[in-house]
């Protein structure tokens, strides 16, 4: 059982991890990776905060963000600040509302919630790839401010605060499409090697869910398990781009947080 104020947060590609990393040393709390945490039992001291930090997956929290909260034990969740922040390359749809759907089931509501724009990753569709250089720098800069003045809303247990872009149409992109990345779009099925693989193991060590079977000295190959999450976290941090997503992602750019 974990006794401490606690930041929940899942990064793939470093977004979210810049973000968590700098709230939580702000706000001088403890950070649980998501993606590496074993389901426990939360206890909260008196008075304590509890924050939830994720990438938007298909205008949603990812799936593995939605199972781990479905799974977790807070056993005096009660009276407790809840706050949320989430990062996406433009819109967020209704993800604080799917969040909120998930954190009510568990006695929690993020009591004010918080979006940051940041760099394009997700590559995995024709029309998509990541931002030109000088957008990127522009996001980057424009979130870090926007964070800054995240800090002291959070620190005051300021409620009822809504600092998001939705979008024009964020029933439409949260619900119907957001089903259809969950049901069709999500797979590992097309990740594929070609010969620039040097089996150097980077992609099997920043992959979130353990889906790849890969290390030094061995060429990876997909577990398709199902716990895939396509989050290009592997396709980003591949070192001589030999990763490839199908024919989705030739030409396509790379991104992480660095």
């Amino acid at each position: 059982m974990y006794l401490c104020p606690m930041i929940f947060y899942l990064s793939c590609t470093g977004n979210t991890r810049w973000a968590a990393e700098k709230l939580s040393q702000e706000l001088d709390e403890e950070l649980i990776d998501i993606a590496h945490s074993q389901r426990a039992s939360y206890h909260l001291k008196e008075d304590e905060r509890i924050g939830f930090c994720f990438p938007v997956h298909g205008w949603r929290p990812p799936v593995l963000v939605r199972k781990f909260i479905a799974d977790m034990v807070i056993e005096n969740a009660e009276g407790h600040f809840c706050w949320a922040l989430c990062t996406a390359g433009d819109d967020i749809g209704q993800s604080m509302e799917y969040l909120n759907g998930d954190l009510e089931k568990k006695g929690l509501k993020a009591q004010s919630v918080f979006s940051l724009i940041m760099p394009e990753s997700y590559v995995g569709l024709p029309f998509m790839d990541v931002d030109k250089p000088e957008k990127e720098l522009a996001k980057l800069e424009t979130s870090k401010r926007m964070l800054e003045s995240f800090f002291p809303l959070i620190r005051d247990r300021k409620s009822g605060l809504t600092n998001t872009y939705k979008g024009h149409w964020p029933r439409i992109n949260s619900h119907v499409l957001g089903g259809a990345f969950v049901n069709w779009i999500i797979t590992d099925e097309p990740f594929h090697v070609t010969d620039d693989c040097i089996q150097c193991g980077t992609c099997a060590e920043v992959c979130p869910t353990d889906d790849i079977v890969g290390g030094r000295g061995k060429r990876p190959e997909w577990k398709h398990t199902g716990n895939c999450l396509s989050c290009f976290a592997c396709y980003h941090h591949c070192p001589t781009r030999a990763i490839r997503y199908g024919k989705r992602t030739e030409n396509k750019g790379q991104y992480y947080y660095k």
